[in-house]
């Protein structure tokens, strides 16, 4: 079996307030790790009522904090809010700390809308546009110290510096990143859960043009799902509904809080909005862990995945948890039975 990961955003509900939420991150990492998951990452999010999750970084400390075994970094870090030279030092920080344990996933988009986007960067510089390849750059450079001759960054060490970056991996839900992500030889991760690109052609692509470099020898493809497990297939069906009902309200501008199962259950669809849900279900996997393995083993073979990772977003913790739990004994995941 391959690595199973999990993808948190932190997510905030109608009866969950965003500190609750990151408090649920902490509890939810504590039981993934006792279940045996590979990787825990945290989400870069802004100005958004249903995600609590917005300094990525300060979560990894605390979660590597409390768990033993798991790996804990970023999915990701938003790189155009962030000055490169502060990304590198943050997470060699966080390596230092805990050593050998710690991922830097990087993503190209700001996480939030235009002028929370502006609000982030209005103090860092001027450059508009898209500028994530030269703060890739920038970012590597405060490792490799191969910044030209006489350039005033010479001068500059990223602190600590006797430990190394962490694994650096791009984030995507395109080719375009598939195809930057193999070309500079990095780790890859792609976001199936709200991507409209085809994972299984990213995800090839991907490996088919993956250059070996200082960062990683051999490509590693992550494949990133939506997954909601239960005892039965009407329990997951039903909380599903929730997701439904945020998805839908997300298509629409609106990024409120998860509603209740009560509350999606009882909303009036008309039919153009039960249609568009119909559509989003191919991003959502939802059932027991034998209806999940079913639809979801081919894509991961189709994929030519290295590795699951999985975000849960029920409206009760505890079905959160429970789901974590009957998908890691789906795939056969070691360690201790968590609580």
């Amino acid at each position: 079996m391959i690595p199973v990961s999990v993808l948190d955003l932190s997510v905030v509900t109608t009866g969950t307030k965003p500190a609750a939420a990151l408090r649920n991150s902490i509890d939810l990492a504590r039981h993934v790790d006792r279940l045996g998951y590979f990787r825990y990452w945290l989400a870069e999010h802004h100005n958004l009522a249903s995600v609590a999750s917005s300094a990525p970084d300060l979560m990894i400390g605390q979660i590597a904090a409390v768990t033993s075994h798991i790996r804990v970094g970023s999915g990701g870090v938003m790189l155009p809010n962030h000055a490169p030279l502060m990304v590198a030092e943050r997470f060699k920080m966080l390596e230092a700390l805990f050593p050998g344990r710690i991922d830097l996933g990087l993503g190209r988009a700001p996480g939030t809308d235009g002028a929370t986007a502006h609000a982030l960067r209005s103090r860092l510089d001027r450059r508009e546009g898209d500028d994530f390849l030269e703060r890739l750059h920038e970012l590597t450079l405060w490792e490799t110290r191969d910044f030209p001759p006489n350039h005033p960054y010479n001068k500059v060490v990223a602190m600590p510096d006797d430990v190394p970056l962490p694994p650096i991996w791009l984030l995507g839900s395109s080719d375009y990143s598939s195809e930057l992500a193999a070309q500079v030889g990095m780790g890859f991760a792609f976001a199936h859960h709200f991507a409209t690109y085809d994972a299984v052609a990213a995800l090839t692509n991907y490996h088919h043009h993956f250059k070996p470099s200082g960062w990683r020898s051999a490509p590693h493809g992550i494949l990133a799902v939506a997954a909601i497990a239960a005892e039965t297939d009407a329990e997951a069906e039903r909380l599903a509904s929730s997701m439904e009902l945020n998805r839908l309200r997300r298509d629409r501008g609106q990024y409120s809080p998860l509603p209740s199962v009560e509350e999606a259950l009882a909303y009036p669809y008309t039919d153009t909005e039960r249609a568009a849900v119909e559509r989003n279900r191919s991003r959502l996997f939802a059932g027991t862990p034998a209806t999940i393995m079913a639809t979801l083993q081919p894509m991961i073979a189709a994929c030519q995945a290295d590795e699951l990772m999985i975000i849960t977003a029920v409206y009760d913790h505890e079905a959160r948890k429970k789901s974590y739990s009957l998908l890691a004994e789906a795939f056969g995941l070691g360690r201790k039975e968590a609580a």
